[in-house]
């Protein structure tokens, strides 16, 4: 069985190669640990990439007769080297995760929201409690998503200089359109106030804060004079692609998934948690990939990762943690589906430990447990359902599948 929020056996990182061109592995064995010594002498010993005041983006002119592109050319920032040139792959774990999540595509409308429709206008189908719930997830959702797809086009994929990489971040940005796409076709399927809900964001204190929290993190990568090159500027860079997957796809997320999807083990809002299991498949795909990316620039510029740097990181994740906590507080006031804010606290407190170990950090929460372990039967990819009632979880497109 997986563990829901691991990366997945289709995602996870493959083993290095013999040359010095594999990934990074999300949680590095205690023995490979590096000390701020050795990054020090990194620091010291290692050469600037050349030109470091021009911003390679891939549209720059094409120099006729060049030397074709080696995988030691390629970097996952602050390369020079053609862009546009998709092989030879230095990152085959980028471009496997391509593949995954081309190979599980699926559209909102595909999901059957007919039951979903009936208990919502049935006056005794769901408590007050679990319609302000719903609700208010659906307020954050509905604009979270198209925030991380504004990030990562305006922001992010300028600056990350790897062609397999940047391929990802595509196929991603397409799925962050898929999200968004989802949660409005619930919101339409259920005649909700489409208004009350899409402006949860800014009149709703709970919703509002994550966004307000989020958005100064993308502000220096989208600012059009903005480069990387730098030491200052490489480490804005890391420390905003911590707080997107890290933080917010990685922890800001979960309080909302869970809640949803306990009503589907209920058998409430089937469709709606549904559609939620795909989305909760597809982001633990981009947190994944997002973490893969931050260790290898980790490994490529050790210098980055200095002690005040890691101290700042782990600042940001509780912080983030304590947020998230007040919003499980304000979504579920008085407990229900067996679950309180109580179990949240612990809950995030948990996941926090997890993502700081994923990113090299030491866990902040000794003793945390998981008091949701159904949340791994949830995603487990190889449960089977009726075909012709809904879809499996690990559905995949028909070129991909196989009959075996």
């Amino acid at each position: 069985m997986l563990n829901w929020d691991d990366p997945t056996a289709a995602s996870a990182t493959p083993a290095p190669k013999a040359e010095p061109v594999a990934p990074v592995p999300a949680t590095l064995p205690e023995e490979a640990a590096v000390t701020n010594e050795d990054f020090a002498a990194a620091a010291a010993t290692s050469p600037a990439p050349a030109n470091t005041t021009a911003v390679n983006t891939g549209l720059e002119q094409i120099e006729m007769g060049a030397d074709r592109i080696r995988v030691d050319d390629k970097r996952m920032i602050n390369c020079h080297s053609d862009l546009n040139q998709l092989v030879p792959f230095k990152y085959d774990w980028a471009w496997q995760k391509y593949l995954d999540a081309c190979a599980n595509h699926w559209m909102p409308q595909e999901v059957n929201m007919t039951a979903d429709i009936a208990l919502w206008k049935d006056p005794n189908g769901l408590t007050d409690d679990e319609r302000l719930m719903i609700k208010r997830n659906l307020g954050f959702f509905s604009t979270a998503d198209s925030l991380v797809a504004n990030n990562l086009v305006l922001a992010v994929y300028k600056h990350i200089t790897n062609p397999e990489c940047r391929q990802y971040l595509l196929r991603q940005a397409f799925e962050e359109a898929i999200h968004t796409h989802a949660y409005q076709y619930v919101i339409e399927s259920l005649g909700l106030d489409e208004g009350e809900i899409f402006n949860m964001y800014r009149e709703v204190p709970a919703v509002a804060k994550k966004a307000e929290w989020a958005l100064p993190f993308t502000q220096h990568l989208a600012d059009p004079n903005f480069q990387t090159g730098t030491p200052e500027n490489d480490q804005k860079l890391l420390r905003e692609l911590i707080a997107f997957y890290v933080v917010f796809e990685g922890i800001f997320f979960y309080v909302g998934f869970t809640q949803i999807l306990s009503m589907g083990r209920r058998n409430k809002m089937v469709g709606a948690a549904e559609q939620f299991q795909y989305i909760l498949r597809d982001e633990s795909m981009h947190m994944n990939f997002g973490i893969d990316v931050i260790n290898q620039i980790k490994h490529e510029n050790p210098h980055l990762w200095t002690s005040e740097f890691k101290q700042e990181m782990i600042d940001l994740i509780k912080d983030a943690v304590e947020l998230e906590i007040q919003y499980a507080r304000d979504t579920m006031p008085r407990g229900i589906l067996g679950m309180n804010a109580g179990m949240f606290e612990e809950y995030l407190q948990y996941i926090a430990n997890r993502r700081c170990s994923q990113v090299g950090l030491p866990e902040q929460y000794l003793g945390a447990k998981n008091p949701f372990p159904w949340m791994s039967e949830v995603l487990d990819l190889k449960k089977e359902k009726n075909f012709f009632e809904t879809r499996v979880t690990e559905y995949q497109t028909g070129g991909a599948l196989s009959w075996d």
